[in-house]
């Protein structure tokens, strides 16, 4: 399957800079606020409480993970090579966040395939609960990835 995210393009330092941002990096297992163990840039798969890492292998691991992630949420675009480049970053960061099953299942992803790219993007703000609870942390990335999203977008 295609990747939009080659080495040294836009789209894949894009997609580093937004998820960093707003994942932070923490080199030594936490638990997030709903109390998940994470580490790295948001990394939570396989993490236990005390895990370390250097900030290369943190680098490392986002960069695998977003490929990973990329692979996923392609698989459930109908025309993924069509997504204009800042509603693909801010849909891979939000992949990112919430995995691909979530993605996939979404009216996001529903309006997306339909060709609704706006509606898509107006989907973000939608998701910003862990847990049933709203997080302010969550309601600032998706304002942004709503931001990027409609960004070169005539609405």
């Amino acid at each position: 399957m295609a990747s939009r995210l080659k080495k040294g393009s836009a789209i894949a330092a894009a997609c580093i800079a937004v998820v960093s941002t707003f994942e932070g990096l923490r080199t030594v297992a936490y638990r997030d606020p709903i109390g998940i163990p994470t580490v790295c840039f948001g990394e939570t798969r396989g993490v236990k409480m005390g895990d370390r890492y250097t900030i290369a292998q943190c680098k490392d691991m986002l960069g695998d993970s977003l490929k990973e992630f990329e692979t996923g949420m392609r698989a459930c675009m109908k025309q993924p090579d069509q997504v204009p480049p800042g509603a693909y970053v801010a849909f891979l960061s939000f992949t990112y966040n919430v995995g691909t099953g979530a993605f996939c299942k979404s009216t996001l992803t529903r309006k997306l395939n339909s060709g609704d790219v706006v509606g898509a993007c107006n989907e973000l703000p939608k998701w910003d609960r862990a847990a049933g609870i709203r997080l302010p942390g969550l309601t600032k990335r998706r304002t942004a990835e709503r931001a990027l999203c409609l960004n070169g977008i005539p609405v």
